[in-house]
């Protein structure tokens, strides 16, 4: 799999999801998030090719994005964590007061819970091995990138066996673009059913 899938896989299902609502826009995709302590690496840090940022300025950046498009007049503001390692970031920013009046900030969990509980369940009841589900770079994660843009993922290397070294918890071999298909319907349809509720009334 490439780098930067969840850029790409958030910028597409935020444009479904978007569509779906009828009444929003999407906002450009901040490329870089908290990945793990740099020095000594952890999490996502532990593999070449990861870029980190303090949780500090993550938080900062998404604040003044918040507060810039309150400024600009939209009413809510909906943060999507494409990673769970940020959701919380997500979380404490949504928490925050001072907003002008009439404009909220929404930490839109189900946006990520779909990947993680649904679809899972769903991979499993069409046979498919938790161990081979993985929980990243595996059979879920891949088909979600392929779903999303099958540029993604170098579909001539799915055959060779994975390493753990290369970030492969899973097996990734039998991912397919109709099982990611799966995910992505599920991110979209539980998304916009949470907007929905969390932007009802006045």
């Amino acid at each position: 799999m490439v780098l930067g899938k969840h850029n790409v896989r958030v910028r597409v299902l935020a444009g479904r999801i978007a569509q779906e609502l009828g009444n929003a826009v999407v906002a450009p995709v901040l490329a870089y998030v908290p990945e793990g302590s740099i020095d000594p690496p952890a999490a996502h840090m532990r593999w070449p090719g990861t870029i980190s940022i303090p949780e500090a300025a993550f938080e900062a950046l998404l604040d003044g994005t918040a507060r810039s498009l309150c400024k600009g007049g939209f009413h809510d503001i909906v943060l999507l964590p494409d990673h769970g390692g940020y959701l919380k970031n997500l979380e404490h920013v949504a928490a925050r007061p001072g907003r002008p009046a009439g404009c909220r900030v929404h930490a839109l969990a189900d946006y990520y819970r779909a990947t993680q509980g649904p679809y899972v369940e769903a991979l499993k009841a069409r046979g498919f091995r938790a161990d081979e589900i993985g929980s990243h770079a595996g059979l879920a994660d891949t088909a979600l990138a392929l779903a999303a843009d099958p540029a993604l993922v170098r579909s001539e290397r799915l055959a060779q066996p994975a390493q753990a070294h290369d970030g492969v918890v899973g097996d990734p071999r039998r991912a397919s673009v109709d099982l990611g298909r799966i995910g992505t319907e599920q991110v979209v349809a539980r998304s916009v059913a949470a907007i929905r509720a969390l932007t009802r009334g006045p």
